[in-house]
């Protein structure tokens, strides 16, 4: 009787793990910080010479312990311990800068509006979809509006080859 028990257990966490791994669900992980990658602000999108250009403001990103050091050496004086988010963002240079974006470039979302009903927007990590749907969806005038969040561009002869949306709580 006992082992039938054991394996119903097995068995129940085995199909528990699939369901999360076919849903897509995982943890959070921060963007890791490699060569070329710039955090930024999606100002506008263009298309000129049948090439997606990107109007991008650079900013700062830290999370975690870096996000709290840095809170407290710019907010010092502030009555709060560290970032209320676990993210601290300085944007110390407003300017504009534009970049074209590959045509092959890989674009991973983590939250927007698939539906139609806000509603029903929800976490998927990483989820990878075309550069055409990007522009679509970073034009959406919704409740979600996707300019809002900080996207981690990454930067290879000029072009943006990877586009990852952060999220943000």
């Amino acid at each position: 009787m006992k082992k039938y028990t054991i394996a119903a257990v097995v068995l129940t966490a085995c199909l528990t793990a699939l369901s999360f791994a076919l849903a897509g669900e995982r943890e959070y992980v921060p963007v890791a910080k490699t060569a070329g990658l710039q955090t930024v602000y999606i100002e506008s999108v263009e298309q000129r010479d049948h090439q997606y250009r990107l109007s991008v403001d650079q900013v700062e990103w830290y999370e975690g312990e870096e996000a709290t050091r840095m809170f407290l050496e710019r907010e010092g004086d502030a009555e709060m311990e560290g970032p209320p988010d676990g993210y601290y963002v300085i944007n110390d240079d407003s300017t504009l800068k534009t970049m074209p974006i590959d045509d092959d470039a890989v674009v991973l979302m983590q939250i927007y509006n698939r539906t139609g009903n806000i509603a029903e927007a929800d976490i998927v990590w990483d989820e990878q979809i075309t550069v055409e749907k990007f522009i679509e969806l970073i034009n959406l005038e919704d409740d979600l509006q996707l300019k809002n969040f900080p996207y981690h561009l990454t930067v290879k002869d000029g072009e943006i080859v990877r586009i990852v949306q952060q999220y943000v709580p």
